[in-house]
């Protein structure tokens, strides 16, 4: 798929939105990608997915053994991706906030694992699901994404592939320009941080 043709795929699907929106990160943006909508059509979720797979280097697809994402966004996207690829999809959770395996996931000590994301920020919480599958015996070999927003500055330890980078400016509250604090707030995160956390989101 080219660039155009899958940011065709979030227009469609009413997932690429204007406006004045809060990050989980606390992050100002005047857009925001809300990739639970166009993963709900699991035919689209199924051909980014397979964009995805072949976006990979073939070097890496021939190492991976299983795909670990985190809760909840990444789940879909995950599943999807190890449909794709023939391999076991896993996801962490966050109990007592701090991501782990758990209803009967197990890596075998090291399994060679690709973390999967559906949308990159910072790479915080990447980074915080990349320690958590290496403490349950895994080997992270890559990550992906559907979407990386850092503007290249998401730095993960591992090899990173996303689909598509969506370069959106994003601001400190008070650094916001004018014309987007003069906007309604949104908050369309799912996930309220935990104590002492920087950032909820990807």
């Amino acid at each position: 798929m080219t660039q155009d043709e899958i940011l065709a795929e979030f227009k469609a699907a009413d997932a690429l939105l204007e406006g004045h929106f809060v990050l989980s990160s606390g992050l100002h943006s005047p857009r925001y990608l809300q990739c639970a909508r166009v993963l709900m059509d699991p035919a689209r979720a199924a051909r980014l997915a397979h964009a995805l797979a072949a976006a990979l280097p073939l070097e890496i697809r021939s190492r991976i053994e299983a795909v670990v994402s985190p809760a909840m966004g990444g789940i879909v996207i995950g599943h999807e991706l190890g449909r794709s690829l023939g391999l076991v999809a896993m996801f962490l959770e966050r109990p007592t906030g701090i991501f782990e395996l758990r209803r009967g996931f197990r890596l075998a000590p090291g399994q060679r694992v690709l973390m999967v994301e559906d949308v990159v920020t910072t790479g915080l919480s990447s980074r915080e699901a990349i320690r958590a599958v290496e403490a349950a015996g895994g080997e992270v070999v890559a990550a992906a994404a559907l979407v990386d927003r850092s503007n290249g500055l998401a730095d993960l330890g591992v090899p990173f592939f996303p689909l598509i980078r969506l370069d959106v400016p994003v601001y400190e509250p008070e650094a916001m320009p004018p014309e987007l604090a003069a906007l309604p707030v949104e908050k369309p995160g799912s996930r309220k941080p935990v104590p002492g956390e920087v950032e909820g989101a990807a």
